[in-house]
């Protein structure tokens, strides 16, 4: 059974940072892709950031130097490092991973900037 579990989000200032951990089970978590979506109301979700199995990584053009995805294989584990948090990247923040053909996500956990 494929789990995925994040922890790590709140409220926080503008400018403010929040480190967000998804801890993957049920998977050979060295061999997959990660990445972490974002929905805020009213809009669909989208791709913040994805690291690959060799660790390459992209990210949306809006987090592009503000947000760092990393993993550590050892803990079954991937980060989302939000730096120079702003109040549109208030959003309920979603891991994801496809194994076996499927698609698996996180129950999601709130980020909320305040102005």
């Amino acid at each position: 059974q494929v789990q995925l579990v994040e922890s790590g989000g709140g409220l926080v200032q503008t400018g403010g940072s929040l480190r967000l951990s998804c801890v993957a089970s049920g998977i050979i978590f060295s061999d997959k892709a990660m990445k972490w979506y974002r929905q805020a109301p009213g809009k669909q979700r989208e791709l913040v950031a994805a690291i690959s199995n060799s660790e390459s990584t992209n990210y949306a053009d809006s987090v592009k130097g503000r947000f760092t995805i990393s993993r550590d294989n050892a803990k079954n584990t991937v980060y989302l490092q939000m730096n120079s948090l702003k109040p549109e990247d208030s959003a309920v923040y979603y891991c994801h991973t496809i194994a076996w053909g499927r698609l698996y996500w996180g129950q999601g956990i709130q980020v909320t900037v305040s102005s």
